[in-house]
């Protein structure tokens, strides 16, 4: 299961459409031409999904709607480059493979769906909180670079502060997939899983 929405994250790397190798600073003809490929590629995607059903049909949609997402958000950073869209190209990536993993925990059931949801929780939730870290390092940077040496001393702490922040809500979100786990268990053998999850995550 880990290796599963382990596998998930590495194809969010590759999860845009063509908009994926345009050019950073890109003019505003390019823009809309983008957005019109996108727009025909979406709808090409979601076709594909009309022959099937049930949850097959739902990750079909989902792989479509995420695919999408992805596109417009690389194709906002490449014709408005920032922080603030890059770090909202990296938001719209973990949150389009979390509805897919999401949408795939559904052929499962009980405490292994469970777990399955989890985990895709988890993965969203350090992805997120590193593209958010990652923004916070990135502003409190150029911020230095146009200020005093007070300035950089202050950049060093808040780029500290995130990293230590990403790192608390990582273990948070593991914790939460080891202490779904020890629900596969019972009595004596429940309760020592749970403490041992505690006392590795330090809960």
């Amino acid at each position: 299961m880990k290796n599963f929405n382990t596998n998930l994250i590495a194809l969010a790397l590759g999860f845009a459409f063509s908009t994926g190798s345009m050019a950073v600073g890109i003019s505003k003809a390019d823009y809309k031409a983008g957005m019109d490929t996108i727009a025909a590629e979406y709808k090409t995607a979601k076709a594909a999904c009309a022959p099937l059903s049930g949850n097959p049909s739902d990750i079909c949609v989902a792989e479509a709607k995420g695919k999408e997402k992805v596109a417009k958000a690389e194709l906002e950073s490449s014709y408005k480059p920032s922080v603030k869209t890059h770090y909202k190209t990296l938001v719209a990536k973990a949150e389009a493979v979390y509805a897919v993993a999401n949408e795939k925990c559904d052929d499962l059931a009980g405490n292994a769906k469970d777990v399955c949801v989890k985990e895709a929780k988890a993965a969203r939730t350090a992805a997120e909180v590193d593209a958010k870290a990652q923004m916070k390092t990135s502003n409190a940077k150029t911020t230095a670079n146009e200020k005093t040496v007070d300035a950089r001393s202050d950049a060093k702490k808040t780029a500290a502060d995130a990293s230590k922040d990403a790192a608390a809500d990582k273990v948070d979100a593991q914790y939460k997939v080891a202490k779904e786990k020890c629900d596969t268990l019972a009595g004596n053998t429940k309760d020592v899983c749970v403490k041992e999850a505690k006392a590795r995550f330090g809960k």
